[in-house]
């Protein structure tokens, strides 16, 4: 029996990871409650791991590692700003949110399709990204924390534009990538992948606003502590795999 040192890796980058998810929400109360920066980190790790999984079982765990981050910061920041009432956002505020995720985007397709692809992919990414913001489309649209699943016609509208909109960047981005014969394909993947997670997050958005601002601290410590136990047994398997003499493979 043997496993690759990738899976390895990402298994023990997943432990890390819900550590100090973990670690966050134990912490939750003593580093200011759901009025402190504790509130919005927290919103970060839960939206960054919702998306790094979905877009990890569509398009490869690097794809979804590469989207999470910078998506996770981003729409933190800006459900936190939602939740707060604040001004409207402006062109640079826009922009730098739509760059910042398309980053993660053309990282995650470079190393998929190579780096030709990845930069068209990213510059097509962020230029529609903005003009999407400039009409209104943007993931803090129709807040409403409730406690339940929820999504809005304006949502739907987003969602089939995404997944419209990407999978005309993902065709664009083959054919200047020269794979010319699997632009549709390669396209179509794209967009459905996309389109499919837009759709989760607009439907769980609600529930997860709500939750950040209901769910009792000592309730958050406990799910802390399950995070924090997971964690480490994530990170113990290459331990565990050396101690039964598994084979980890190139």
């Amino acid at each position: 029996m043997s496993i690759d040192r990738h899976t390895l890796a990402l298994v023990s980058i997943i432990g890390s990871s819900l550590d100090v998810l973990g670690a966050l929400y134990l912490a939750y109360d003593l580093l200011g409650g759901e009025h402190g920066p504790l509130r919005t980190l927290t919103r970060g790790i839960t939206y960054g791991m919702l998306i790094g999984v979905g877009y990890g079982l569509a398009l490869g765990p690097v794809f979804g590692l590469a989207c999470a981050v910078p998506h996770g910061l981003t729409l933190a920041w800006e459900f936190s700003r939602a939740s707060r009432g604040g001004p409207k956002p402006g062109f640079w505020y826009d922009t730098a949110m739509s760059a910042i995720r398309a980053a993660g985007f053309g990282l995650g397709t470079a190393y998929l399709y190579g780096a030709a692809f990845g930069i068209t992919f990213g510059a097509l990414s962020a230029v529609g990204q903005a003009i999407a913001y400039r009409f209104g489309m943007r993931p803090a649209v129709d807040y409403q924390p409730v406690a339940r699943p929820r999504i809005t016609r304006f949502q739907i509208l987003g969602v089939v534009n995404r997944t419209v909109g990407y999978t005309l960047t993902g065709y664009l981005s083959a054919l200047v990538a020269h794979q010319r014969l699997e632009a549709w394909s390669v396209g179509v993947k794209a967009g459905l992948a996309i389109g499919v997670v837009t759709a989760i997050l607009s439907t769980s958005s609600s529930a997860i606003e709500w939750s950040a601002d209901h769910i009792p601290e000592k309730r958050l410590g406990a799910v802390g502590l399950v995070l924090i136990l997971i964690g480490f047994a994530l990170q113990s398997l290459q331990y565990w795999l050396v101690l039964f003499d598994v084979n980890v493979g190139a």
